[in-house]
Parts: structure tokens; sequence; C-alpha cells
């Protein structure tokens, strides 16, 4: 597994290649990630249409219809729609998340983007953003898109992390280093 590439299982990973493909043969790779956010949105906000992606206790026949009716009330069409429903019908919706998140790093990987998951104490500020990406850039020759999320455990500093690599900054981690340093001392 190469640094850019993230814990997407190969089923997830072929169909999220098929669907890129398709969507650059029709010239949609844009329009086809903006509704796959807005899908991803609505996973992510509705606990049982996440079971209903999960579970393998509803046919085929109820999840392709089920997600139709979702996938229409979003207005999300045409490729989009018809590859939720060619997962559903495959009995692979469960996988659906996993092949939404190949798809953005294939589109990511073909714009020269890399992605870097940034967790912080607080909120980042904007000048912050910026210098972060400036310096990621700098070290990863890339374009760098920030997922960042805030986690107060920390206390201070940041973890960032980049495909396969991990930087730690946090006070959290380096309060523990020092306290296995005082255990071994003492």
């Amino acid at each position: 597994m190469t640094d850019n590439q993230s814990h997407v299982s190969g089923v997830a990973r072929r169909y999220a290649s098929a669907l890129f493909d398709l969507a650059k043969d029709q010239k949609a790779v844009e329009a086809t990630e903006a509704e796959i956010v807005a899908l991803e949105t609505l996973l992510s906000d509705s606990e049982d249409l996440m079971r209903l992606v999960k579970s393998p206790a509803f046919s085929a026949e109820e999840q392709i219809r089920a997600m139709g009716a979702v996938l229409e009330k979003a207005k999300i069409g045409g490729l989009t729609a018809n590859f939720v429903k060619l997962v559903a019908h495959n009995r692979r919706l469960f996988a659906l998340p996993d092949m939404l998140r190949g798809f953005h790093e294939l589109a990511a990987a073909a714009r020269g983007e890399v992605t870097a998951d940034v967790v912080s104490a607080a909120e980042l500020g904007d000048a912050s953003v910026d210098a972060l990406k400036a310096a990621l850039k700098k070290a990863m020759g890339k374009d760098v898109k920030i997922n960042a999320t805030v986690d107060p455990a920390l206390i201070g500093g940041l973890i960032v992390k980049v495909g396969s690599r991990m930087i730690d900054t946090s006070l959290r981690t380096r309060l523990n280093s020092l306290k296995i340093a005082m255990k071994e001392v003492g």
C-alpha cells in the first residue's frame, strides 16, 4: 500500500475505481464528487440510513428501493444514483462508505492533491490552516487538503496524518513519554 492510500478495502477500491473511470469518461468527476459529498452527509446525519446500508437483514430489492427514494429526494441522480443502485443490487451496500472515500482519494490523486487528517486540541484558525497547508505542501511536494478535527484531550499541539505517515506533536503524547521516562529512572 502506498503512502497516499488509506484503509479502503479491495472491493471498495475496485468499485470506486470503476465509478471514477466512468465519471472521467463522462467528464463528470466534479459533479459526481459533489453528489458523493451530499450522499456522505446524508449517511452521517441518519443512523437509520446507515443501518440500511450496513445491515444484511434487508434484501437487495429493499435496499435498492429505499436508496432510490433517498437519492431522488436528495436530488442525487445520474451516474451516482445508478452506481448506488448497482452496489445495492450486488449486495455490497455495506462497503458504500469506503467506496465513496476511495472515489475522493482517486479524484484527489488525479488533481495532484493529498489529504491530511489533522487533529488539534482547539479549532485551528484560517492563518494556522494556511501555514500548515504550506508546510505540508513543501514537505509532500503536492497540494494538500486538510480534514481538521478537534480533540481537547490532546491538551495542545497537533497530530497530522498523511497516508501512512503520522506526526504527533501533541502535549498529551509528550507528557506520556515523559511519564514513561520517569518510571524508568525511578
